[in-house]
């Protein structure tokens, strides 16, 4: 297929057979289902990595935020699919990583493709400003999706050790003790970025860049409502040590608010853009 061909559908396919694969491997264990998963979750990375290339999408856009979000979690899948080969890791990322690239197809479709334009890396004040207030979010975003995941593998391997319930013993889930680790280092990277972004987000709002209809404009609102509930994730893991379940499922509702963020528009276009 011509590379100019790559298309959402390509890559998307890849996951999803991936991810029918990886599911298959919880009740059969067979190298040829753990090799086939690989190849395919790879030719999706690659495909992936191909469309932006070329298409580009604008970083500023809901559609192009949520499909480089969706890479960086797709690269962190493959190389958690080398690294943990023998545990049950793709059956948790893939799904975050489909559903993004699901949501970003609809909103394409809903709202047109929006794409940098040819002076996409030319140097202008505002524009600089808006690019590096949506990248700050997308790195927070990055942690806040692992964070999710590794909440979600936290909860079920704890109902997994309590009900003594497994699938197929030749799988194996992370330990309690390193899932939780994990969130926390999730958590402890997405915050200062939200931070920064939340800061940049207001200077824009006060030089009237943002294009927003207010203090009150949704994206505002959930943006300060997600800052506040890391902010107390924090405290309530390093001020009151609280661990385990509650933390998890507080993360949970934060990734809630992270997609509803991220599908709220960012406003006015990059420059050229339909």
């Amino acid at each position: 297929m011509p590379l100019d061909r790559v298309s959402i559908l390509c890559f998307g396919a890849s996951y999803a057979v991936a991810f029918a694969f990886e599911l298959s491997r919880l009740f059969r264990t067979s190298t040829i289902q753990r090799l086939a998963a690989t190849f395919l979750g790879a030719a999706g990375v690659l495909a992936h990595s191909i469309f932006l290339a070329l298409r580009l999408p604008s970083l500023a856009s809901e559609y192009g935020s949520l499909l480089f979000l969706a890479w960086i979690l797709a690269v962190f899948y493959l190389f958690g699919s080398f690294r943990h080969a023998r545990q049950t890791w793709s059956v948790f990322v893939l799904p975050v990583v489909l559903g993004l690239v699901g949501l970003a197809a609809a909103l394409a479709r809903n709202q047109g493709m929006t794409v940098a334009s040819d002076d996409y890396f030319l140097f202008d004040r505002i524009e600089f400003w808006r690019l590096l207030h949506v990248a700050v979010f997308v790195l927070a975003a990055v942690g806040i999706s692992v964070g999710f995941v590794a909440s979600v593998m936290y909860l079920v391997q704890a109902h997994r050790l309590k009900t003594k319930s497994f699938f197929n013993p030749g799988i194996r889930m992370l330990s309690l003790e390193r899932l939780e680790a994990m969130n926390l280092r999730a958590i402890a990277w997405a915050f200062p970025f939200l931070t920064v972004g939340l800061l940049i987000g207001t200077a824009r709002m006060l030089d009237n860049q943002a294009g927003l209809q207010g203090w009150t404009d949704l994206r505002i609102l959930s943006t300060v409502a997600l800052w506040l509930l890391f902010g107390i994730l924090l405290y309530l893991r390093y001020g009151q040590h609280q661990r385990g379940r509650r933390i998890a499922l507080l993360t949970i509702v934060a990734f809630a608010l992270l997609l509803l963020t991220l599908v709220t528009s960012h406003g006015p276009t990059a420059r050229g853009a339909p």
